[in-house]
C-alpha cells in the first residue's frame, strides 16, 4: 500500500510526456517509463469536512463516472450521500476542461477527498473524446479513482493492483499506469469503517480479477486488521467473458474471507449508452460493493440519466445505507 500524501499529485512536464510517446513507441519497458512518473506514489488529500465522525445510518453510493465530463450535475445527483466512491475521474484533461472533476465535487459538496492515479494519459482521449476537448494538450492527464466523505479521511491510502500496463502502447488510447484502489478509514459514531473506491480491469478475464480483489484483500488485512470494511466500484464482471457477471470468480473469493456481495437486483443492469459510450455491445452488470463487518440495507441502482435525459455517464450508479456494524 501506498501512504504517502500530497496535496497535489506531481504533474510531469509536458517535455516528458512527450518522450513517454516517442519511447512508447519505440518499445521502451513500461515499467522503466512508470518508474518516472512520482504522481504514481502518491495520494492526494484535499477538500474540507467536518471534523466529527459520521452518524449511521449512513448512505454511500459508488459510481464509475467515465471521465465526469458533468462535475456539477453529477454533484447534485450525488447529494445526501455521506460517503463516495467513484472511478474514472479526469484531472487536467483537455476532454473534460481540464477541470480536477474529484475535487470540483468534493467542494459542491462540502466533502474530503483522495484521489489516486490510475493513468497517466498521453494522448487526448479516444476520437469520440476529441469532440470534448477544449485544447489540444493535457495540462496534467490523470485518470483515476477518488474517495469522497463528509467527515476528515484517515490513513489515506491508494493500491496499484496486479497488472499495471494493460493499456501501455493502446493506439486510441495509449496510457501509463493501470487499475488501482484508492481508500481510508473514516470514523463514525459507532466505530471506524475503512471505505475503498476500486476500479478493475476490462481488458483481462475473471481470473485477472480474482487476483486484483485478492491483492486487495490482503492488503486490507495487514494494514486495516478487523476493520469493518466497504468497498465499491467498476468491477467489470461479466467483461470479456460472454457478458455473464455470474462467471466470475471474484464473488466466491470475497465470500471465502468474510465478504458479502451487494449489487442490486440481479436482473438489472448497470451499464447503458452515452455521450462517450454511445454503441455498447451490451448492456453488463459491472458495479458492485463487497462489505465485511456491517449491516447493509438495501441496495439500489440509480439512473445516470439527468433531468433532461442526458447521461451522465455509462454506468448507472449504486447507493446503499450502512445500517449498523458488528
Amino acid at each position: 500500500m501506498i501512504f504517502e500524501k500530497t496535496s497535489a499529485l506531481d504533474v510531469p512536464t509536458q517535455a516528458l510526456r512527450a518522450d513517454f510517446v516517442t519511447l512508447a513507441r519505440a518499445g521502451a519497458a513500461h515499467e522503466d517509463l512508470a518508474r518516472q512518473v512520482r504522481a504514481f506514489t502518491q495520494v492526494e488529500l484535499g477538500g474540507t469536512a467536518p471534523d466529527a465522525p459520521l452518524a449511521l445510518p449512513l448512505r454511500v453510493a459508488t459510481w464509475n463516472l467515465e471521465r465526469c465530463l458533468f462535475p456539477a450535475p453529477s454533484a447534485q445527483a450525488l447529494a445526501g450521500a455521506d460517503v463516495l466512491l467513484l472511478s474514472e475521474m479526469d484531472c487536467g484533461m483537455a476532454r473534460t476542461a481540464q477541470c480536477h472533476t474529484s475535487a470540483d465535487i468534493g467542494q459542491r459538496l462540502g466533502m474530503a477527498y483522495a484521489y489516486g492515479l490510475e493513468f497517466l494519459e498521453l494522448g487526448l482521449g479516444s476520437e469520440i473524446e476529441h469532440s470534448f476537448c477544449t485544447d489540444a494538450f493535457n495540462t496534467h492527464g490523470f485518470h483515476g479513482n477518488a474517495l469522497l466523505a463528509r467527515a476528515p479521511l484517515r490513513r489515506a491510502f491508494m493500491l496499484r493492483l496486479p497488472g499495471q500496463g494493460h493499456w501501455y502502447g493502446d493506439a486510441g488510447q495509449p496510457r501509463l499506469g493501470g487499475r488501482v484502489a484508492v481508500g481510508a478509514e473514516v470514523a463514525t459514531t459507532s466505530g471506524p469503517i475503512v471505505f475503498v473506491s476500486t476500479h478493475l480491469e476490462s481488458a483481462s478475464d475473471a481470473a485477472h480479477r480474482t487476483a486484483q480483489v485478492a491483492a486487495l484483500i490482503d492488503a486490507l488485512n495487514t494494514h486495516f486488521p478487523n476493520r469493518p470494511v466497504l468497498i465499491g466500484g467498476d468491477l467489470n464482471t461479466g467483461n470479456h467473458i460472454g457478458g455473464d457477471w455470474r462467471a466470475e470468480t471474484l464473488f466466491d473469493l470475497a465470500r471465502a474471507v468474510g465478504f458479502d456481495v451487494h449489487g442490486g437486483p440481479e436482473d438489472q443492469t448497470t451499464t447503458r449508452p452515452s455521450l462517450i459510450t454511445r454503441f455498447p455491445e451490451r448492456a453488463m452488470k459491472l458495479d458492485w460493493f463487497l462489505s465485511r463487518g456491517m449491516q447493509l440495507g438495501e441496495t439500489v441502482i440509480h439512473t445516470s440519466l439527468d433531468a433532461n435525459a442526458r447521461p451522465l455517464s455509462d454506468h448507472d450508479r449504486l447507493e446503499t445505507t450502512i445500517a449498523g456494524l458488528f
